[in-house]
């Protein structure tokens, strides 16, 4: 954990525990990573969190252009995906339920919308800018 104060969206332990293994780990091939991967997942929180811009994160965490390349990679690799699945297995064992839901109910509904149709929904352009003219 860094030196900064940490903000209401960060990861706690027992959080991080939960998905550290799921990240990918660094292959030791290329430059060490100057971030570590708990301070750039707490920097994707605080986004999805607040709702800021990417520009907009704040100056004690990651720089937005290393969280970007990280959220870039997360996604392409279909880590975020596998998170979630973790997760929402873990939710439902916690429930004492099933790892697995065995039903899926979709819903659909219908909406009537109110367009025109034919002749009466289109506007002639032509006629409109003419009438226009045509006005004392």
């Amino acid at each position: 954990m860094s030196e900064r104060k940490p903000y209401p969206s960060d990861l706690t332990d027992e959080q991080w525990a939960l998905i550290a293994s799921l990240l990918p780990k660094n292959t030791g091939r290329g430059r060490k990573p100057t971030h570590s991967r708990r301070e750039m997942m707490n920097a994707l929180l605080y986004l999805v969190r607040t709702g800021c811009a990417w520009r907009m994160l704040p100056h004690d965490l990651p720089p937005w252009e290393a969280v970007y390349a990280f959220w870039r990679r997360l996604l392409a690799r279909g880590v975020l995906v596998k998170i979630n699945d973790a997760l929402r297995i873990q939710v439902r064992l916690a429930e004492d339920r099933e790892a697995e839901p065995s039903v899926v109910i979709v819903d659909s509904q219908s909406v009537q919308t109110a367009e025109k149709r034919g002749r009466l929904g289109l506007i002639d352009i032509n006629n409109a800018r003419g009438a226009s003219a045509r006005l004392p």
